[in-house]
């Protein structure tokens, strides 16, 4: 490893207090980062965010005052450049996931990257590249994927606990017509196929456990801002199906139910699972099974951390993050040529 990256394992082997949290910067102001990654990660055994960065320094500094955030730069090069930051957490737009997560990488720092990671699978290749040349963790945030309910429920599936996984189905939407939201940008990668389809199509590769042969998908955009507004997908494993819809421009809702040929899981809540109450997935044969109350903002934030402590495996690795982009570049495909689509 290079940089800030050495100086993180040189405190380990020293046995330093400090290993034990790794210091995070954040780079911009994104809703998604102040309202829920941030106080999330500060409640965190392994992490602490000390860092903010955004082209607002003023709006930075309110949201750093109110968090307990130490630092605050009016550039996301300063962040960079300070030796204190062991790691950065990039929940920028889309397009600008790739650019400066490769920056950070530059500067020595781990990148916890937002999804979707990039704008297509070939960025994806330049951000693994990069995350070898320069020796740093880099991972997808999809903190679904380590929610205790999915865990379950992969537990559950590969135990045979609802026979053989046929069917997974999903519904994930919300309404959002605002032409100044980065969301409705096709430049910026915006779309609910980037936004929220990424959800089903991660999940059921990993319940699955295999990657799909090929898809087939229906996509709807709408007339002024150009991006999918409904997008429906038919992925075809070896051993099943999963098939979703995904909205921006429907009534909030998001469920997810898995059919196998003797039973079925069903996860109430399965994208954005409530930190304050237990979650809950019905099983049958078996019945209602709660969760541990716990935030998975924070789980994500102390595996990726524990990762760079330790030198293991980041949750969500950039090999799976790519995987993911060939399968949503197949759905767009097939939106257009209204066929079977293989995964190239």
């Amino acid at each position: 490893m290079t940089g800030n990256a050495n100086n993180i394992h040189n405190r380990k082997c020293k046995g330093f207090e400090m290993e034990k949290k790794i210091r995070w910067g954040v780079l911009g102001n994104a809703k998604i980062g102040r309202e829920k990654v941030i106080p999330a990660m500060q409640r965190g055994t392994n992490t602490v965010v000390t860092a903010l960065a955004s082209r607002d320094r003023d709006k930075a500094l309110g949201v750093a005052v109110e968090l307990g955030i130490e630092k605050v730069y009016g550039s996301y090069e300063d962040l960079l450049a300070d030796p204190e930051v062991d790691a950065v957490y990039n929940p920028l737009p889309n397009d600008l996931h790739v650019p400066w997560s490769i920056r950070a990488a530059e500067a020595g720092k781990h990148v916890l990257c937002e999804k979707p990671i990039g704008l297509g699978a070939a960025e994806a290749a330049e951000l693994i590249a990069a995350r070898d040349r320069y020796g740093v963790k880099i991972g997808e945030a999809f903190m679904a994927r380590t929610h205790p309910q999915w865990l379950r429920t992969r537990e559950i599936v590969a135990s045979g606990g609802i026979g053989e996984l046929r069917l997974m189905t999903c519904v994930f939407s919300y309404f959002n017509r605002d032409g100044n939201n980065i969301r409705n940008r096709v430049s910026a990668g915006g779309g609910a196929l980037m936004d929220i389809g990424c959800y089903p199509v991660t999940l059921s590769r990993m319940i699955f456990g295999a990657e799909p042969r090929r898809v087939t998908s229906k996509v709807e955009r709408d007339p002024d801002f150009g991006t999918d507004r409904l997008t429906s997908a038919i992925l075809e494993y070896e051993a099943g199906q999963c098939v979703f819809s995904c909205s921006t421009q429907m009534n909030p809702y998001q469920r997810v139910i898995l059919f196998g040929t003797k039973g079925r899981v069903e996860i109430e809540i399965p994208f954005n699972a409530l930190p304050d109450r237990p979650m809950r997935i019905v099983v049958e044969p078996g019945g209602v099974e709660e969760m541990t109350v716990c935030d998975q903002y924070t789980i994500q934030g102390d595996l990726f951390s524990r990762a760079i402590l330790e030198d293991g495996p980041v949750p969500v690795p950039l090999e799976d993050a790519r995987n993911n982009m060939k399968v949503i570049e197949a759905i767009f495909r097939a939106g257009e040529s209204n066929c079977w689509e293989p995964i190239r």
